[in-house]
C-alpha cells in the first residue's frame, strides 16, 4: 500500500507541470487560430483584387493582339527565314495594291509548330503592322481569299 501511495504522490507532483504545458499549448493554438481567422477574413478582398487583375490582364492581352493580322493557307517554307521580308513582297503582289509608304511590321512569324501540329495544314502567319492605317484586316481579307495560292 505504501508503494501505491508513493506512486500516487509522484504522479500528483507532475500534474502542475503538465497543466502548465497544456496551457502554453492551448495559448499557442489560440494564437494560430486567430491568425488563420484573420487571413480567412481577407480572402474575399483578395479574391476581388485577383478578379480585377485577371480582367486587366485579359484587356491588355486583347489590346496587344488587336493589331495582329493572321494569314492562313500560305504554304510552309515559302517565306524562308524572313517572314517580314516575305510579307513585304507577297502582300502587294497578291492584292495588286501599291503601299506607300512601304509595309513595315513590328513583328511577323508563324504560329508555333505545336499549334495544330497534326492538322496537315500550313501554320498561320501572324503579323503586326507598325502603321495602323496600313492594310486593315477587313480591307485585306476579301483580296487574300480570292488570290491565296
Amino acid at each position: 500500500m505504501d508503494m501505491k501511495i508513493l506512486d500516487l504522490s509522484t504522479a500528483s507532483t507532475s500534474i502542475p507541470g503538465n497543466i502548465a504545458h497544456f496551457q502554453v499549448t492551448v495559448t499557442d493554438l489560440d494564437q494560430c487560430l486567430t491568425t488563420v481567422e484573420d487571413h480567412i477574413a481577407t480572402l474575399p478582398a483578395q479574391d476581388m483584387e485577383m478578379q480585377f487583375f485577371l480582367a486587366k490582364i485579359t484587356d491588355l492581352e486583347d489590346r496587344s493582339q488587336r493589331d495582329n493580322v493572321c494569314f492562313f493557307g500560305i504554304p510552309e517554307h515559302t517565306d524562308g527565314s524572313d517572314v517580314k521580308g516575305f510579307l513585304k513582297n507577297f502582300l502587294p503582289e497578291i492584292t495588286g495594291l501599291a503601299f506607300s509608304p512601304p509595309l513595315e511590321f513590328q513583328r511577323a512569324h508563324r504560329i508555333s509548330p505545336l499549334h495544330k501540329a497534326n492538322s496537315g495544314r500550313p501554320h498561320p502567319i501572324i503579323a503586326c503592322f507598325i502603321r495602323h492605317e496600313q492594310p486593315a484586316k477587313s480591307s485585306l481579307r476579301p483580296e487574300l481569299k480570292a488570290r491565296t495560292p
